[in-house]
């Protein structure tokens, strides 16, 4: 897929969950005031949906867009179901994929409620100093939930 190319789009159903095995994406909602919010970026071997919607193949909430460039292989939660079944080991490595998710997921929210815009900036250059090659600035503090301003000052 194409850099700007759109994997899920906000009111549609979303029917899988990607892994991307080359290039960047991006999972955002806009808020009522049109602001972009950052939820996800995936690298390289990071899974990327809209969960809530893709657990009950609905309309989602989420936009997920290519940020380069991008190589992904899509699982439909029906394959999914047939891949555990028939290869249980598949079973145990979503489940641990799953928890890691939702461990990250949770040091997220923490961070955001407790941490200062300074501190997020320096966990999150700590984590994935490689995402500070490959996004901008703007995405960036769209993701930290900061201005571009703000995101210049604690830069310095």
């Amino acid at each position: 897929m194409r850099r700007k190319d759109y994997l899920i789009k906000s009111g549609k159903k979303v029917t899988a969950e990607y892994l991307v095995i080359k290039g960047l994406l991006k999972a955002f909602m806009y808020d009522d005031m049109e602001r972009e919010h950052i939820i996800q970026f995936a690298m390289e071997n990071w899974w990327i949906s809209d969960y809530p919607a893709y657990k009950l193949q609905s309309g989602g909430e989420l936009c997920v867009q290519a940020l380069e460039p991008c190589l992904v292989l899509e699982l439909s939660l029906e394959n999914k179901r047939r891949m555990c079944e028939a290869v249980p080991v598949m079973y145990r490595f979503h489940g641990t994929k799953a928890f890691g998710g939702f461990v990250a997921l949770q040091k997220r929210v923490l961070s955001l409620m407790k941490n200062s815009a300074k501190e997020k900036y320096d966990l999150l250059l700590e984590q994935y100093p490689e995402l500070f090659q490959r996004v901008s600035k703007t995405m960036i503090a769209h993701y930290l939930g900061v201005s571009r301003e703000t995101l210049s000052r604690l830069q310095k």
